[in-house]
């Protein structure tokens, strides 16, 4: 009886063997159909039963397909370079060959067919442009057209077309405004602000606080009075409390003997008070208030703070009150004296003063470092 078991027992083994290894075959052929495409048996001599089944049109037409991309294939060493004229020939063939997609090397069907739809749309594309339509109206009624809307702000098309018919010129209202469009828009009644700020800029004043916060997150403020003219830096205070009264003072000394404009420019911060504009009043200057969230009608003052901003106190540490005192003061006098403005033609808005110069040869430039070496101020060695 054990011989027998035994017997069993290596006679299962022995199939589980044979089982396993004809797996493992199989396996191991269907990996090699998958990843080695091998050409089937008898390709050719179907390929050939095909063809002789085909008319004569559709073998040359398929001969002239392959012969076309053979050509542009020659032509190019790395990638192939196809030309429109062998995008337009190529997609003429295949509308010729009915087994286009097997017979396509050079590129991929999608791509033939993407380069036909953008020849169709092109196609429809000219075919759609617009016409001749209407003649246009003459030279000489266009300038009498855009000439009344120019003399006339207020007036409409309906308008300028009402003039038309009284001089006999029979125009239609949308084809004023068509014409209308590339004119001026209506001037506003009244001065411009910019207008104003240029006609009277020698004589109008603008100021603002700068915050600056310190090393000990300490918050300080910068009152600057700036001459719009010039771009000179009038004034310039430092303080931890701008008070009421601290900010009145500021400007009776930024008004020294007499020496005021005409106009100040300021917003609408609650630093300035009721002295600040018995000050003003005192003083015969007219205070402009900027309207609410308009900073661009103190440009110039929020332009020359942004300059002490990315020129200076971005790049330095402040400790204290007198520390930004003694920086903005430097800062203010190469500002005035050595630094030149794009807003006055590259000028500089007081004429330096004279200094000691170093000792250098007639002609040659000489720089002065300006807040330690930040900036340099650069003159000729008389």
């Amino acid at each position: 009886m054990l011989g027998a078991e035994g017997d069993g027992s290596v006679r299962r083994m022995n199939h589980c063997r044979r089982r396993l290894t004809g797996l493992v075959i199989g396996i191991r052929n269907a990996l090699r159909r998958c990843l080695w495409a091998r050409p089937t048996a008898g390709t050719h001599a179907a390929g050939t039963g095909r063809d002789l089944l085909r008319t004569r049109a559709q073998l040359v037409a398929e001969n002239a397909f392959l012969r076309q991309q053979l050509l542009v294939l020659r032509r190019s060493v790395k990638r192939p370079l196809v030309t429109p004229a062998d995008r337009a020939l190529l997609v003429l063939l295949a509308g010729r060959v009915r087994a286009w997609r097997q017979a396509l090397l050079l590129v991929q069907p999608d791509t033939l067919l993407r380069w036909h739809r953008a020849g169709f749309r092109a196609l429809w594309r000219r075919k759609s442009r617009p016409g001749p339509g209407r003649p246009p109206l003459e030279a000489e009624t266009v300038a009498l057209i855009r000439r009344m809307a120019d003399d006339n702000p207020l007036w409409g098309a309906e308008r300028i077309r009402g003039e038309l018919g009284k001089l006999g010129l029979r125009v239609a209202k949308r084809t004023i405004q068509t014409y209308l469009r590339g004119a001026a828009a209506p001037r506003p009644r009244g001065q411009t602000w910019a207008a104003f700020l240029r006609n009277h800029a020698h004589e109008i004043w603008a100021c603002d606080f700068l915050p600056v916060t310190d090393l000990r997150f300490r918050p300080l403020y910068a009152f600057f009075v700036i001459a719009l003219g010039s771009r000179r830096v009038v004034h310039v205070g430092v303080t931890r409390h701008p008070t009421d009264a601290w900010v009145a003072q500021q400007l009776r000394e930024a008004t020294p003997f007499g020496e005021r404009p005409r106009f100040l420019i300021r917003d609408n911060d609650g630093k300035y008070g009721p002295r600040f504009d018995r000050v003003a009043a005192a003083s015969r200057i007219h205070v402009l208030r900027t309207p609410v969230r308009a900073p661009q009608a103190n440009a110039t003052c929020e332009r020359f703070m942004g300059s002490v901003r990315r020129e200076c106190l971005d790049h330095l540490l402040i400790l204290g009150e007198a520390q930004l005192r003694r920086v903005l003061h430097a800062y203010v006098a190469y500002f005035n004296h050595a630094r030149p403005h794009q807003g006055i033609g590259q000028a500089i808005p007081v004429r330096a003063a004279p200094a000691e110069r170093r000792k250098a040869k007639p002609g040659l430039v000489v720089a002065f470092p300006v807040l330690g070496g930040l900036h340099h101020d650069y003159r000729r060695a008389s």
